[in-house]
């Protein structure tokens, strides 16, 4: 099955490590990085979409990171 997770946050180094530690968890990027002005927060906000082939069958409880 093909799991699919959006990582968001600042657009910062925890942001940047948070997608490397997924790429080195197995996962791979899909599509561009996403980037958009937090008027309210007065920062830039990304997101970055990444898929992962697993073996089994999708369940609604399913803990994404953990895989």
């Amino acid at each position: 099955m093909m799991l699919y997770r959006l990582l968001t946050g600042d657009d910062d180094a925890t942001f940047c490590h948070k997608v490397s530690e997924a790429l080195s968890q197995g996962w791979v990027l899909h599509g561009s990085p996403v980037y958009a002005f937090d008027a309210a927060g007065w920062r830039m906000r990304c997101a970055q979409a990444v898929v992962k082939e697993v073996p089994g069958d999708y369940a609604p409880d399913l803990k994404l990171g953990a895989q």
